[in-house]
């Protein structure tokens, strides 16, 4: 398993102890900054207010989750492309990637985007899927991974992949901010159902979304319904990280290739494994799908997107090569010839400013930076103060 999230903490606190009583800027770690919504925070508070009463308690509820948020989050999130029966509510994505990783079983093969979210790999790991790291490549054996790069426009090569029974995918993607088109999901789409593959697509920043040639959903691609599987969490959405709140959608239609019921072995795995997802963040994540509370989490998600156009406005004023920060809160920042580490260790003894290291998301990260939007205005306006003043501009490269 990794540390490297270890480390970036300890660098921090020995830049600190070096550096008393001077201010330290986090854009590293991707934890949202902003309060909850009022209209989002008063269920929440109303439902756990009402716990400490005969008339509001409530003990065990439904394992997939309360029925008006299931229908909820089908027509909020996904207009009834998905029916509210395929939807599994639960304590958030990461939790139900560990979960699908349980009910799929070791010795499965695996697909991975290279750069991404550390948890698909290391599940995979934690699984027995894959065999010892390869110091040299810094890669898993038995892991596929799948470049992806401004110069295959942050899109795998499917041509000239092999064929595994899953797929990791993350639309945006962390780190790189990148958000899939229409095209390169039904090529994605095309692929798995050719290969007997389930995509397990990871939706956690499709509200971020913009581009309307992109879509927020990977049922959106006719076809999908049948290979893929898809999560979500309201920790980006609605300031849930500590309220742990998600779903994961597994369609009726998708089947192993024995015929048998995807669905059927989630149900069996989440009613052994979980209790279901508390009945107050529930009432949180119900407010998040109501009007009023949909519109607050709708306003708190664009203070974050303003926060990303001002990171991403300022690497390029400085010349750097820069990707995300428009369909993603997350701004990919090459520092082509450089070491990850040492961009990292340079930016925090300069402008006492924590990114996180790209290596941190595979090989394919070596020479990037990632920049979080998520924090207070005030903070990324000083962060911008003092790159500019510590980095002189440099010229572009493509």
């Amino acid at each position: 398993m990794r540390n490297w999230t270890r480390q970036v903490a300890r660098r921090r606190n020995v830049h600190a102890e070096k550096h008393p009583g001077e201010k330290i800027i986090s854009l590293g770690i991707g934890d949202t900054t902003e309060p909850i919504p009022e209209p989002i925070m008063r269920a929440l508070v109303n439902k756990a207010h009402g716990m400490g009463t005969l008339d509001g308690y409530s003990g065990y509820g439904a394992e997939q989750g309360q029925e008006p948020l299931r229908e909820g989050i089908s027509s909020k999130f996904y207009n009834g492309i998905v029916q509210p029966s395929e939807i599994f509510v639960s304590d958030g994505s990461k939790c139900d990637i560990a979960r699908l990783q349980l009910m799929f079983g070791p010795g499965r093969t695996i697909a991975v985007q290279d750069p991404a979210y550390p948890a698909y790999v290391d599940t995979s790991v934690m699984v027995g899927d894959t065999g010892e790291m390869d110091s040299a490549s810094q890669q898993f054996k038995g892991i596929v991974y799948m470049p992806c790069s401004a110069d295959n426009d942050f899109f795998p090569d499917l041509d000239n992949l092999p064929a595994t029974d899953l797929i990791f995918f993350c639309s945006p993607n962390n780190p790189t901010g990148a958000a899939a088109t229409r095209t390169q999901l039904e090529k994605l789409v095309a692929f798995a159902r050719k290969n007997g593959s389930i995509i397990i697509y990871d939706a956690a920043y499709a509200i971020f979304i913009e581009d309307e040639n992109c879509p927020r959903s990977i049922f959106e691609i006719e076809g999908a319904k049948e290979c893929a599987i898809e999560t979500c969490s309201f920790s980006k959405y609605a300031g849930f990280t500590g309220i742990r709140l998600g779903w994961t959608v597994v369609p009726e239609a998708l089947k192993f290739a024995d015929g048998s019921s995807v669905q059927k072995d989630w149900i069996r795995l989440m009613s052994t494994c979980f209790n279901g997802a508390s009945c107050i963040s529930q009432a949180g994540g119900l407010a998040c799908v109501q009007e009023e509370g949909y519109q607050a989490m709708v306003d708190l998600v664009g203070y974050y997107k303003e926060n990303a156009k001002i990171l991403k406005t300022c690497f390029e004023e400085l010349g750097f090569s820069v990707y995300g920060g428009k369909d993603a809160p997350y701004v990919w920042v090459g520092f082509p010839g450089e070491k990850s580490w040492d961009v990292f260790a340079d930016i925090l003894a300069k402008c006492s400013i924590v990114t996180t290291p790209g290596s941190g998301f595979g090989p394919a990260g070596e020479g990037f930076v990632r920049a979080s939007a998520f924090g207070h205005r005030e903070d990324v306006l000083e962060a911008v103060e003092r790159l500019k003043k510590n980095f002189e501009v440099k010229a572009k490269v493509a």
